[in-house]
């Protein structure tokens, strides 16, 4: 009874099993109708994708604004210039530059009165100066376009004064400070550097640089501002991003503009620097030293010296010797 009942139970665990395999060889016959989805739209999603071409269309736009910067220009000159931040104006004082109105270029005359007689028409000198001290003139003003007659003297002087285009204390706070003496002296006597100009406008202006003063007369702003390019890159001078701006505006509305290079002065007299007129006094002998210790007690031992026209920074300068009052830091200007 035993192995039949062993028997019947090996009978039910048989037709268990047989069951799924029965149902799972069933649903074979559907599986064919999974593989109908054709993928033919895919294709046609994808053709778009050669369309890279607009890229290269706006390249060719951005050239279009450099041919108006020619060379030689003071427009394309402003894009060589340096753009930094204003330094500190710590430590300027104008004796930095050295004493006023020196005779750098040793042409007998100071550079006041040589920018002076430059600048000036119907000039008029000082007698037994050499035709270096100016003593009246008209100017055509270039930063107001009105004429102004020059008078010297300590009540007069002030109508016409030199003007600094790139003004010294501007160029102590973009370069000047790390100069030596010499350096700062030609820069401030430099003749690219100094027009002959109002005297109120030029007191106006002060420190002042493209950014913050531009002449009234805005015929010469162009002229201007070319020249401050020009003196900011012989002395390797910089500029700020304000400064770069209002130069490069300027001078857009005169894109021929030319970067000038020098704007030498004349000898005294309009003669060759160096050669006096055969009518001007002639010193006895030539000055037998050049310490700094030596003096002159007064104009008549200047001139017995062979030293006069003393100017300032010269051995023996004093104020005494500067007769004529007028501050401009030449003594003994004509004979005794």
């Amino acid at each position: 009874m035993v192995a039949a009942l062993a028997l019947a139970g090996l009978g039910g665990c048989d037709a268990s099993v047989e069951q799924p395999a029965a149902s799972s060889d069933a649903p074979v016959t559907s599986t064919p109708a999974a593989t109908t989805p054709a993928p033919s739209p895919v294709p046609s999603a994808e053709t778009p994708t050669p369309t890279p071409t607009p890229t290269p269309t706006s390249a060719p736009t951005a050239p279009t604004t450099t041919p108006t910067t020619a060379p030689g220009t003071a427009l394309a000159a402003v894009a060589e210039l340096d753009v930094k931040g204003r330094a500190p104006r710590t430590g300027y004082d104008r004796d930095e530059f050295g004493p006023a109105w020196q005779d750098v270029d040793r042409n007998g005359c100071d550079t006041r009165n040589d920018i002076l007689g430059r600048d000036l028409v119907d000039v008029g000198y000082k007698p037994s100066t050499r035709e270096c001290v100016v003593a009246y003139g008209t100017l055509h003003d270039r930063y107001s376009g009105d004429d102004i007659d020059f008078v010297r003297g300590q009540d007069t002087s002030t109508a016409v004064q030199i003007d600094h285009v790139v003004a010294l204390s501007d160029a102590w706070q973009k370069g000047a400070q790390r100069w030596d003496d010499a350096r700062r002296t030609a820069f401030a006597n430099d003749p690219l550097n100094l027009l002959a100009a109002d005297g109120p406008l030029n007191q106006s202006k002060g420190d002042g640089d493209a950014a913050t003063w531009l002449p009234p007369n805005k015929a010469f702003r162009c002229e201007y501002v070319a020249r401050q390019v020009a003196v900011k890159l012989d002395y390797d001078l910089w500029v700020t991003r304000a400064e770069h701006d209002a130069m490069a505006r300027v001078l857009a509305t005169c894109p021929k503009q030319k970067l000038p290079t020098s704007d030498p002065v004349p000898g005294p007299g309009g003669a060759d620097l160096g050669s006096p007129k055969a009518t001007a006094p002639k010193p006895t002998k030539k000055p037998t030293t050049t310490n700094a210790d030596v003096t002159y007690a007064n104009c008549a031992a200047a001139w017995e010296a062979g030293a006069a026209p003393v100017h300032a920074g010269d051995p023996g300068y004093s104020r005494k010797l500067d007769r004529d009052g007028d501050g401009d830091g030449v003594g003994c200007e004509w004979a005794p």
